[in-house]
């Protein structure tokens, strides 16, 4: 290594050094990039010399490992980003950072599960200059223009198409980018997207929206389109368009929470309230699933209003149930009606007596504070649970010493 620094990242990346499960190597991953982030703070150059040599070790490393659930490729594609700005970010000679990347295109084209594939993406950043970003476009151009031939056998895949269009786009090289693209034998969002990145470069933003939304098909991801789309129409301070066109498109999550929490933060100028209402509008059918986003909005009513319209989570109204019985007691005894109400009604995955039982101690605490009285709370549930559903006998063989009846 360089400056005779020994990494120790580097004995444990050897060829097939891991067995088939992936949380050893993801672990790993982990551990070199926080020796590799470690050396940056002082010794960037260094620290960029690892990262090449790193990216050289993974894939062969990673060979054996089963990555059937996804997680590996994750760990992997979010260690490239991180890597990307450390490379990218040194300070060296065009000489110096051409052997790098010379390095790096040797381990891209040695990658054959593949793993380090998103590294192409890149390629324009890890050149660093415009001037050496349009060198290796001119590498990459006569391979992308032969794979992309009328006469050319296959599908028009080539390891270096995405390397070759980001260094076109880093390059500045705009128009033969678009041109180029319009010789590939189909239509690919993958690749289109460069194009769309080319026409924003030049400021002609409405022709990159046009040019994103001409890209849409069967297979191509809407959300990635939108996301481009609505980035452009951000940056041109166009928000009501692009929260109109494209915000609830284009800001997947991974919860509910985390989709209303990302558009919220997004569009400061859109009331939360019609943020929400617009999401639950997109899933019709699906309304009670938004309750939480409402309740941890402060928006009581609305979450009420929601698990009352369709199917809600028993545990989770329990939960807001217990959680809000001293703060909102009104709101509280409601979620509380609302959990035995779904259980009654047979939702809710594997409930048990205890289950049942925690909606009902939650629901009386509330009532407590709320003010109610047992007595009335007990007819009203058993109004309630009698005759509810086929299923609602669990809920009142649970309760029924509770509630006095049989």
């Amino acid at each position: 290594m360089a400056n005779g620094h020994k990494w120790q990242f580097a004995s444990r990346f050897r060829r097939q050094a891991f067995g088939w499960r992936s949380g050893p190597p993801i672990q790993r991953i982990k551990e070199a990039l926080s020796e590799i982030r470690q050396v940056a703070r002082k010794e960037p150059v260094l620290a960029a010399e690892g990262a090449v040599a790193f990216l050289e070790k993974l894939s062969p490393a990673l060979e054996r490992v089963d990555s059937s659930s996804g997680a590996l490729g994750s760990a992997v594609n979010k260690a490239i980003a991180s890597l990307v700005s450390v490379i990218a970010g040194a300070e060296v000679s065009a000489e110096r950072r051409q052997r790098w990347l010379e390095r790096l295109w040797e381990a891209l084209q040695d990658d054959n599960i593949p793993y380090i594939e998103s590294l192409g993406d890149y390629w324009g950043e890890l050149c660093a200059t415009p001037a050496l970003a349009s060198a290796w476009a001119d590498t990459f151009l006569p391979m992308v223009e032969r794979v992309w031939g009328s006469k050319a056998p296959g599908h028009g895949y080539s390891k270096g198409t995405s390397a070759c269009l980001a260094s076109l786009l880093y390059a500045g090289r705009y128009e033969q980018l678009l041109s180029l693209l319009e010789r590939a034998p189909f239509q690919w969002w993958h690749n289109r997207r460069w194009g769309v990145m080319a026409l924003a470069a030049q400021g002609k933003k409405a022709e990159a929206i046009r040019y994103a939304e001409e890209s849409r098909g069967l297979n191509d991801p809407g959300w990635q389109i939108a996301q481009a789309c609505e980035g452009i129409l951000l940056s041109s301070g166009l928000a009501d368009e692009a929260y109109r066109r494209y915000a609830i498109e284009a800001n997947p999550g991974s919860t509910n929470i985390a989709i209303f929490r990302a558009i919220v933060k997004k569009y400061p100028g859109q009331p939360p309230e019609k943020i929400l209402r617009d999401l639950v509008a997109s899933t019709p059918g699906a309304e009670g699933k938004w309750f939480s986003a409402a309740k941890d909005a402060g928006l009581f009513d609305m979450a009420i209003d929601l698990a009352s319209t369709s199917p809600t989570d028993p545990r989770t109204l329990t939960r807001a149930a217990r959680d809000f019985a001293e703060k909102q007691p009104k709101f509280a005894v409601a979620a509380g009606f609302a959990a035995l109400r779904w259980m009654a009604l047979g939702y809710g995955y594997e409930l048990t007596g205890m289950d049942v039982l925690g909606a009902y101690d939650a629901l009386m605490q509330a009532a407590t504070h709320a003010g109610g009285e047992e007595r009335d709370m007990t007819e009203r549930l058993v109004h309630l649970i009698v005759g509810a559903s086929p299923r609602s006998d669990f809920v009142r063989a649970v309760l029924a010493s509770r509630l006095g009846i049989r």
